[in-house]
């Protein structure tokens, strides 16, 4: 395999190591985990794309390429946004498997920044002490991470949807802490919300609330009212999203849901993820709705909550009487990704083989 040679900033370190070639880096990397110096010797082959893995939250996980010079491209991208320039001490605490954990090492790589690689566990600042600029997390990471996340200067979230009760929990931390949106197929977010350090000054009300776009990116919305996306800089093709928006301005959206989590129960459409948000007042474990199906109303909507079976009062929630569960199970623990995503269907196929 013949490797390019120049394709690293002379700043980047590694676990606290410099380096004068690409070979002491895959020399190094094999002490740091098979995974990353597999990765590492992809990357920096004369191969102009990288093949990466989606996840399959939503479906079955699929590889697809992507060119690397539209990876560094993202790279640039979010060092400018959150201005991460050369000795950015940064943690990388996701599986390198997944586009959101090599994106953090082709950060470090390529904006010569000073980048700490732990292992991928949901409790990923139990061992840590050290204080750093950047690092992204998962949900579930940032929920068990609350009393040390201060160690931590910016933090981005990705992953799934940060719920009211984790974000009521971020509002006592100095983090500055965004939620991205963003898929595989865009090499990571390509918009970003904050999710606490707001401001009070009315002005800024659009920046506080909504999905801000990075630059270079062009949103609109299909006739679905799906949010499409054209972003030159990080993919040549544009993409048509199933996620449901509101367009507050040509750089600012409301994400509302997914079109594929809308159900028609009874001829009434109901989008799931309104009624996890209203839900999410009231019920504190890891929770989701949808629909299964009933010989009456086509698909029931119903609730799965993680854990132990406990009295449920919706009477103090704000759903509509269509919006209310017909029926509620307690499952001891949610079939998940690699990367702590909630996989659905596998957990609705627990219930209903039952």
């Amino acid at each position: 395999m013949k490797l390019e040679q120049n394709k690293f900033h002379k700043n980047f370190k590694l676990n606290g190591v410099s380096f004068s070639s690409v070979d002491e880096i895959l020399s190094f990397s094999k002490s740091v985990s098979d995974d990353i110096h597999l990765f590492l010797q992809n990357w920096f082959s004369d191969e102009k794309v990288i093949i990466v893995k989606t996840s399959g939250s939503t479906g079955t996980p699929k590889s697809i390429q992507l060119k690397k010079e539209l990876m560094v491209n993202s790279a640039k991208a979010t060092g400018n946004y959150f201005n991460l320039p050369q000795y950015t001490k940064a943690l990388l605490c996701l599986p390198i498997v997944y586009i959101a954990g090599k994106m953090m090492l082709i950060r470090g790589i390529t904006l010569g920044w000073h980048l700490d690689v732990i292992e991928s566990t949901s409790n990923p600042l139990e061992k840590i002490s050290k204080e750093y600029d950047f690092s992204a997390m998962v949900p579930l990471q940032v929920e068990n991470s609350l009393s040390k996340l201060n160690l931590i200067k910016q933090l981005i979230v990705g992953g799934g949807v940060v719920s009211n009760t984790l974000q009521t929990k971020l509002q006592a931390l100095n983090t500055k802490i965004f939620a991205t949106y963003g898929m595989t197929e865009t090499i990571t977010h390509i918009a970003v919300k904050k999710l606490n350090n707001f401001s009070n000054q009315n002005s800024n009300l659009v920046e506080n609330l909504y999905y801000e776009t990075l630059p270079n990116v062009t949103i609109y919305r299909d006739e679905r009212n799906c949010l499409v996306i054209e972003a030159p800089k990080v993919s040549e093709e544009i993409i048509f999203t199933n996620d449901v928006v509101q367009l507050i301005s040509d750089k600012h959206f409301n994400w509302l849901g997914r079109f594929d989590n809308v159900i028609n129960s009874g001829g009434v459409k109901l989008h799931l993820e309104k009624i996890e948000e209203k839900l999410s007042k009231i019920i504190t474990n890891r929770f989701f709705v949808t629909g299964i199906y009933d010989e009456i109303l086509g698909e029931k909507l119903v609730l799965i909550i993680e854990g132990n079976k406990q009295e449920i009062s919706l009477k103090n929630s704000s759903l509509s009487k269509f919006e209310k569960p017909k029926e509620i199970y307690f499952i001891d623990n949610f079939k998940e990704t690699e990367t702590g995503k909630i996989q659905r269907k596998r957990t609705i196929q627990q219930i209903v083989s039952n």
